[in-house]
């Protein structure tokens, strides 16, 4: 069995924290009970944090706004960063004119929306618009029809030449303790099978996410990856991009990796956190375990 360690000790060594949202902040039923404990502590030692998370199905502002929901008010907005942000980024600098069709609800076309672009959902393409869309984007699972718009979308990535971006690299997240849903990656990976394109993806485990946390990271304060701890649920994600990037990571039980299969897991993958922890709530103790 791996070596279980102390969260709080281990965060004590560091100057920032990276947290991974679902499966470390919050689950299936909400946010993690005693959570705000580990902020105030964070808050308490002049530590900073950013909450670095694949969710695109919302912007900033929204996503802060569910956190403040659950009681956990002392997350802001300007503390997320989302793979969603760095899709309009990409949007800014590639994508000039036209429409963005999109998967997804309406509160994910957020990103779209800010970067000045005609936002068009899937299921409302049709042959009077199709040769205006200049770019498709996979955001959320939700706000669609399954069967009848992603016929549509393989139909319409085999008619146009476009950027195709995967704004969620997540294949599946937890429904319940033992269920899965499939997340918006593993539609895109499918849908990516069908056409034989390759897709542009933004999210963990791929770099630009780190980098865009470090950049604001820096601009606050001279630091260096030394000093900066990847917190995540997931092998394949969080831990594998943390390593990739250069930070330390911890992997919490909280989420997608559970205690009786964290040993074969990591053998399994390869991918070996730096600590691992029950959870990231520190208690009233402060022995956070």
């Amino acid at each position: 069995m791996q070596r279980i360690e102390n969260f709080k000790s281990i965060i004590d060594k560091y100057k920032v924290v990276f947290f991974d949202a679902f499966g470390v902040l919050k689950n299936y039923e909400g946010i993690l009970p005693g959570i705000e404990k580990t902020f105030n502590y964070l808050e308490a030692q002049g530590k900073d944090y950013y909450i670095v998370t694949n969710d695109a199905s919302r912007g900033p502002a929204q996503l802060a706004e569910s956190y403040h929901r659950g009681g956990l008010d002392i997350i802001r907005a300007d503390k997320i960063v989302s793979s969603g942000m760095l899709t309009k980024e990409y949007l800014d600098l590639k994508v000039k004119d036209g429409i963005v069709a999109y998967l997804g609800t309406t509160n994910s076309a957020h990103y779209i929306e800010r970067s000045g672009l005609q936002t068009l959902p899937v299921s409302q393409i049709d042959n009077s618009n199709i040769d205006k869309v200049n770019a498709l984007i996979f955001l959320d699972d939700e706000g669609f029809d399954w069967a009848s718009d992603l016929n549509k979308t393989v139909n319409l990535i085999r008619k146009r030449t476009i950027p195709v971006i995967v704004a969620n690299t997540d294949r599946a997240y937890p429904l319940t303790v033992s269920d899965v849903s499939i997340a918006i990656g593993g539609i895109a990976a499918m849908v990516e099978s069908v056409v034989g394109k390759q897709f542009i993806r933004f999210g963990k485990p791929d770099s630009q996410m780190f980098m865009f946390a470090y950049d604001l990271v820096r601009a606050k304060m001279p630091i260096n990856k030394s000093e900066i701890v990847m917190v995540g649920d997931t092998l394949n994600t969080d831990i594998l991009g943390g390593n990739k990037f250069g930070l330390d990571t911890v992997l919490v039980l909280t989420g997608n990796t559970q205690v009786k299969d964290v040993d074969n897991r990591i053998i399994a993958t390869g991918i070996a956190p730096t600590y691992i922890c029950e959870t990231a709530v520190i208690d009233d103790s402060g022995l956070g375990f």
